[in-house]
């Protein structure tokens, strides 16, 4: 490979596939689920479509995906066995970043589509009334285009994420600033004491709003001790 690292060793073979610009936050969407370029592009807002066509054409030829066309003739891309033995690898990037990355740090790159996105792909639909369900989200310290985002949970074909109304009755308001909201979804902070320090205000079913903690979609990180102060 031109520009390599030029060295046997298999860690400088792996890196030259694995640590290019953008690629372990490709292999992150992969493992979270994603398998068409639309919604790669969603879980990766700031990456031009022309470099993540570049990208995955590149994990393609390492053997780590491999793409077919499904219907429609719309492509899809999936792990093969060498691209799926990579998940501890990228998951204890992520558990490490968790653990040792000053949170605040992690706090100041906030964006309210992407964070939506990932709530949508982690959300638990068990603890919700077994019917559709709309919920809104109101970050109140953004512009007016972009202060409201929605998650629709339909039992039958599971979580939508949106981006404008999706013309249902709303069974909750979840009012707060971005940053709140990334908080909680970081497991830096949480519904209950946001709520009880007045940094999210929710309006709507008290079935559905007393139990937010449970159905809300958290970091898959969320969970590890943090060891950075």
């Amino acid at each position: 490979m031109s520009g390599g690292y030029g060295q046997f060793c298999p860690i400088a073979m792996a890196a030259e596939i694995l640590c290019s610009r953008w690629t372990p936050l490709l292999l992150r969407e992969f493992l979270c689920g994603s398998t068409r370029f639309n919604d790669l592009r969603r879980g990766l807002p700031r990456m031009s479509p022309s470099l993540l066509s570049k990208r995955l054409g590149e994990l393609e030829a390492a053997g780590v995906i491999k793409s077919a066309k499904k219907d429609k003739g719309v492509k899809e891309y999936r792990l093969t066995a060498a691209g799926e033995e990579l998940r501890p690898l990228i998951m204890g990037i992520g558990v490490w970043g968790q653990r040792w990355v000053e949170s605040g740090l992690s706090l100041d790159n906030l964006d309210p589509e992407l964070l939506i996105w990932d709530m949508h792909r982690g959300l638990n639909i068990d603890p919700l009334p077994k019917k559709r369900v709309c919920l809104q989200f109101v970050f109140n310290d953004l512009a007016t285009a972009k202060q409201n985002n929605w998650l629709l949970v339909d039992p039958n074909t599971g979580v939508e994420a949106c981006y404008t109304d999706p013309g249902h009755e709303v069974d909750l308001y979840a009012e707060s600033q971005l940053r709140t909201m990334t908080a909680i979804w970081m497991g830096v902070d949480t519904v209950e004491k946001a709520v009880e320090g007045g940094r999210m205000v929710l309006t709507g079913t008290p079935e559905i709003a007393n139990c937010m903690q449970k159905w809300l979609g958290l970091s898959p990180f969320a969970h590890e001790e943090r060891m950075a102060s």
